[in-house]
Formats: C-alpha cells, structure tokens, sequence
C-alpha cells in the first residue's frame, strides 16, 4: 500500500485569482466546547521562512505551532479571521453542521473577500463564495495549513482557559478528547456544563446514570 507524502505549496492557490483564502476547522473530534474555524489569506510577499515553517497542524509539536502563530499574527502580509459554532449550534445543528458554520463565519471575519475559498476535507460551507475542497489540503496548501494552525492553537488555548474551573479532566492536556484520563473523571466526576451531550460516549453516561 502506497502511502502519499505531500508538502504544502501555493499549487492550488496559484490556479485562481488572488486574494485566495485557505479555511480549516479545529475541535470536531473533541468532546466538549464549540467548534472554531480560521480563515487565513496569505500575500505574496509572505517570508519563505514562514512558509517553509507551514504544515497540519498535528503534525507540529505545541511549542512549534505557538511559534508559528505568533508569526502569522505578526507578519503584516497574513490576513486571518476566526470562526466558531457553539455548543448549542453542535447540539442542534450536528458537528459536521457546525463545523461548516464554523468555516463560513471565519471566511466572512476576512478583511479582504477572497475570489476563492480552499477548504481542508470534503464538506462545503454554505455561502456564496466560490469553493474548492482538497483532501488533506492542511498537508498541501500554504494557506489552509496557516488557517489549521491558527484554528487549533485558537481553540487549545480556549480549553485551557477553562481547564482550571474542571479540574481532573485533564483538559489542559487533551483539549477536550476522549483520554483515559478524561473518560475516568467523566465516571466519577460527571458531566460538566461544556461537554457535548449528543456525542455518544456522554449521552451513553447521562443514559445510564439516568436508569
């Protein structure tokens, strides 16, 4: 079995006119908390070091992707927007629902409005922009690489943010995933106000608790 080895680049970006936006989401797998999304846009002039730094985001070890943004947030020719769908958007919409409007209110943050919008996956975000999937497009895309690391580091720093009001969740550490440890303290300690309850591993726990 041959397994594919890509490297971003500005292959799909260079096929439109600019200014090309590059959309990826973060949080869909996790447990808890809304669902965010980033936008990034990404000038010609954006440094080579910048761009040679630019992979998935899960490919990058913590210290490297805070690294990256705060470059991506400094250089004068980045231009990114954020995007979220709430917990009470996934509870009623469904995730992958959410995770769209995510990517659509992230596209609409831009201050510039891109000709064409790159998305990581296969879904389509509901707007009138037109719209280019691309199967591990945070592996082969500039911009949407940039938009995967803005959007995780942005919603990691969330679930750290509430880390200390859930203490034994170890949220700090697995931003919300089904950890053992995460899936221990939700046996003795519960269900907290910001877990998703239409997610099976947690509508299993409140079924039970409820017999």
């Amino acid at each position: 079995m041959t397994i594919l080895s890509y490297h971003p680049s500005f292959e799909f970006e260079s096929l439109y006119d600019s200014p090309v936006a590059g959309v990826d989401e973060a949080g869909i797998g996790s447990w808890i908390g809304p669902v965010m999304a980033a936008a990034v846009i990404l000038d010609p002039d954006v440094s080579k070091d910048l761009l040679s730094q630019l992979n998935d985001s899960k490919k990058l070890s913590e210290k490297k992707r805070d690294h990256i943004f705060s470059v991506l947030q400094e250089s004068p020719h980045v231009h990114m927007g954020i995007g979220e769908a709430s917990l009470e958007e996934i509870e009623s919409l469904n995730i992958r629902r959410a995770g769209l409007l995510a990517m659509k209110r992230a596209v609409e943050s831009l201050s510039l409005t891109p000709t064409m919008v790159l998305v990581d996956g296969t879904g389509k975000p509901d707007m009138s922009t037109p719209i280019k999937t691309i199967i591990k497009g945070d592996q082969r895309s500039y911009s949407i690489s940039a938009a995967s690391i803005i959007a995780k580091v942005t919603r990691d720093r969330w679930v750290q943010s509430i880390a200390c009001d859930y203490p034994g969740y170890g949220f700090e550490k697995n931003a919300g995933y089904g950890t053992k440890q995460h899936q221990e303290a939700l046996e003795i300690q519960g269900v907290t106000h910001w877990h998703r309850r239409s997610y099976a591993p947690i509508a299993a726990l409140l079924s039970s608790s409820i017999r």
